[in-house]
């Protein structure tokens, strides 16, 4: 998979800009706050239709705009395909694959893409939503009905904490929405356990190679893997808890409230850790979700490096630079080129922005 080109009009700061991905690496390069970072979110958006950045769609419209547009032709299995996105002030949204109109589930079929960030660098210090949206991304990008299930599990959650707010509350409603509620969080824990076993499997190895001596390995706080004992786990937990979620007026067990625990050598990571092995971890995580997307999907996807280089130091640097297969297109935003070695720069293509302009 490879970006061929990028528009974007009034996206940001990007009044209007135009970007050729002709090569497998792109440097992106300029001072904070110019756009770079822009750019790369508006790649991820046309994978996920999310922001890493916000949940408020219309912020990404250029103040004293009306309208913001992002318009891609990628090359994917031999064959290029035309992504079109546009939303406006009046929260009117349009969707295209070559020119027609596309639904989202069809829309985010096309474009695979692992963002790493300097805010991923926090994941094991972050909160636990951080975390769970960091699962629930990656798993969306190999399962894409897993969106689905989220979905009708945040519709039937947000019901139940209606019901709970209500004075009067009929407890027979309530055990209907608990059993939905047991039904569709089965299904996304049994998933997201699945990825993580399959996952660290990958980055055990990767962690051990930066790390030398050091063993990684995880823990999801639900303890059962078969989809029956999940399901009479959430059940039993949903009964034991029924007097609190009604003093509390909320739901308080299902996979919107779990959690993932990060260990070396058994020793809780998020607790004891220090900077550098916390992101050592979080290194050999993006490194393996690229790699697990190459390897259910068929296809490598975009890999997405947005001012990452400059807080891992030169042994990680490094390692990252020299684990990317040569077919994984790499979109790389820096303050300048000074962190990369002569023999990497030889056969990358290098933008410079200046107040969302490409000098």
């Amino acid at each position: 998979m490879k970006i061929l080109r990028l528009g974007l009009k009034n996206y940001r700061n990007c009044k209007n800009i135009f970007l050729d991905f002709a090569g497998k690496k792109t440097l992106i390069i300029g001072k904070n706050a110019q756009g770079k970072t822009n750019i790369l979110e508006s790649i991820y958006f046309l994978s996920d239709l999310k922001s890493p950045r916000t949940s408020v769609v219309s912020d990404m419209i250029k103040f004293g705009e009306d309208k913001f547009e992002i318009n891609a032709l990628l090359e994917k299995n031999n064959t290029e395909i035309e992504l079109d996105y546009s939303y406006d002030t009046d929260k009117k949204r349009e969707i295209k694959i070559n020119k027609v109109k596309s639904s989202p589930k069809n829309f985010k079929l096309v474009l695979k893409t692992v963002l790493f960030s300097t805010k991923d660098l926090l994941l094991l210090r972050g909160s636990p939503q951080d975390r769970r949206d960091w699962l629930d991304r990656a798993i969306s990008q190999i399962y894409p009905a897993y969106d689905e299930r989220l979905s009708k599990y945040d519709k039937i959650r947000v019901q139940k904490n209606n019901l709970l707010k209500n004075e009067v509350i009929d407890e027979s409603l309530l055990d209907i929405f608990n059993e939905q509620l047991v039904i569709t969080g089965a299904n996304i824990i049994f998933l997201r356990k699945k990825f993580l076993k399959e996952i660290v499997k990958i980055a055990f190895e990767k962690h051990r190679i930066i790390s030398e001596k050091e063993e990684f390995s995880l823990n999801y706080t639900n303890p059962c893997d078969d989809i029956d004992e999940i399901s009479n786990y959430l059940k039993n937990e949903l009964e034991a808890r029924k007097k609190e979620e009604l003093a509390r007026r909320q739901s308080c067990v299902g996979p919107h409230r779990d959690d993932i625990e990060f260990k070396i050598n058994g020793i809780d990571a998020s607790k004891f850790a220090s900077q550098g092995q916390q992101r050592t971890i979080v290194l050999s995580l993006k490194l393996s979700e690229l790699e697990i997307i190459k390897q259910k999907t068929g296809t490598a996807p975009v890999l997405l490096l947005d001012d990452v280089l400059a807080e891992l130091d030169e042994t990680r640097q490094n390692y990252l630079l020299k684990s990317i297969d040569s077919d994984v297109q790499t979109i790389i935003t820096s303050v300048d080129t000074i962190l990369f070695e002569k023999e990497f720069l030889e056969d990358v293509i290098i933008y410079k922005i200046e107040d969302g302009r490409i000098a």
